[in-house]
């Protein structure tokens, strides 16, 4: 009998001390993605260092962070320049510089042999098109992966960052092909992911009058943020969205004398009203001496405007107007270098697709904003005539939220 209780008391020390042993014994680590990223130029602070370097060195860029569950193990550069950092960031980190977009997607296998697909070619060095718009090459390079998938005979998510292309074929070309092979993409701004103060959004299935945006900087690269900000606010409104009917780009004194014609000048005050960084001083029209509004009519009487205003802001901001009068309006708030953690809400949601195979917002958000920024500069070219716009007359209905991210560190702060 003392055998036996002296036996059972051994058993169930052991026990314990296994269940402490496995208790203290670290989490295995969560499987990884394999991906292929292929830029322009992978220079400091470039876009491809804001946001897949957080694959790198976590989602805070310093080690410190969330780690990515996506593992980089190939680069292309189109255009590397003399600041490229893919060389010493292979050496780091274990991945392989390539030649070309094939050599990146297959790793001299002959097949397609990673999980996923990252395309940013921001601020490289590409030529003007005739509308202002830099010619990135993104139909091109999103070719050269697509050979690939098809003579693997298999296909895996991409991303490429801002819009689909420059003009209305080339994006979509990328949007119909990506369609008929059944690849997963996802492009677009950060903005959709930014703060906002206050933490406002439309309504839900809420009838919107008409909605005005503000904006700065160059009509290509932070239009295009302007519009997918617009854009994120007024897809999820009653009926969803509808698709666009026409555009016109109005500049100069033009779009001061368009107040209460094309635009409420109580939405623009009530966005102005947001900017935490005004210019003092001076009147809206002496900060910003060179305006450019674009006008944009959806089909379903929808009124959107977005206001070009350098000089007189650094920021973005929206305000809109529900079919009951009321109005709403926020600021959309981005965090400074060097963490900029805007990209680092936006690298979660790729990072999300590249796991799931689903994308984390849709695709047709960006194909419109991208449609309808070639159609405005197109008008802005042509002395302000409208431009009609049939083929960006389609609908999409979208489950995604916004969700205000956490709090920055204190210090670096509003």
């Amino acid at each position: 009998m003392r055998f036996f209780l002296s036996a059972l008391l051994f058993t169930i020390l052991a026990c314990m001390a296994g269940r402490i042993a496995l208790a203290a014994d670290p989490a295995p680590p969560l499987p990884q993605k394999r991906v292929a990223v292929i830029v322009a130029d992978w220079f400091p602070s470039s876009h491809p260092d804001i946001i897949f370097s957080r694959i790198l060195k976590t989602y805070t860029l310093d080690g410190k962070g969330e780690p990515s569950r996506l593992k980089i193990v190939s680069v292309f550069s189109d255009k590397p320049s003399k600041d490229d950092l893919s060389p010493k960031y292979a050496a780091e980190y274990g991945f392989t510089v390539c030649n070309s977009v094939a050599d990146a997607l297959t790793l001299g296998t002959g097949k397609l042999a990673v999980d996923g697909v990252l395309i940013s070619t921001e601020w490289a060095d590409y030529p003007l098109s005739p509308t202002g718009q830099v010619m990135y090459p993104h139909r091109r390079l999103f070719a050269e992966v697509v050979k690939v998938f098809a003579d693997s005979g298999r296909v895996v998510p991409v991303f490429i960052d801002k819009h689909l292309a420059d003009t209305w074929e080339d994006a979509s070309w990328i949007y119909n092909t990506a369609k008929a092979m059944k690849i997963p993409l996802m492009a677009g701004s950060s903005l959709p992911v930014f703060w906002r103060y206050p933490a406002t959004d439309v309504k839900r299935k809420a009838k919107v009058k008409e909605i005005v945006g503000i904006s700065y900087h160059s009509l290509d690269g932070y239009s295009f943020h302007g519009l997918e900000m617009l854009q994120c606010l007024v897809e999820g409104r009653r009926g969803g969205e509808t698709g666009i009917k026409s555009v016109r780009c109005l500049v100069g004194q033009a779009v001061w004398d368009a107040a209460g014609k094309e635009y409420d000048p109580a939405l623009l005050t009530a966005a102005f009203s947001r900017i935490e960084r005004p210019v003092e001083e001076k009147t809206l029209q002496q900060a910003a001496p060179n305006p450019v509004l674009f006008i944009i009519d959806y089909t379903d009487g929808l009124r959107a405007n977005l206001f070009t205003l350098t000089g007189a802001t650094s920021e973005w901001a929206a305000a809109w107007r529900y079919a009951d009068k009321k109005i709403d309006s926020t600021l959309f708030w981005g965090q400074a270098r060097p963490k900029c953690m805007h990209f680092a809400f936006q690298m979660q949601g790729v990072e999300q697709m590249m796991l799931t195979g689903k994308p984390a917002w849709p695709v047709e958000r960006t194909l419109l904003t991208s449609g309808v920024l070639d159609a405005l500069l197109i008008s802005k070219t042509e002395n302000s005539r409208q431009v009609d716009t049939p083929y960006l007359q389609f609908s999409y209905k979208t489950k995604w939220r916004w969700k205000q991210p956490p709090t920055p560190d204190p210090r670096e702060a509003r």
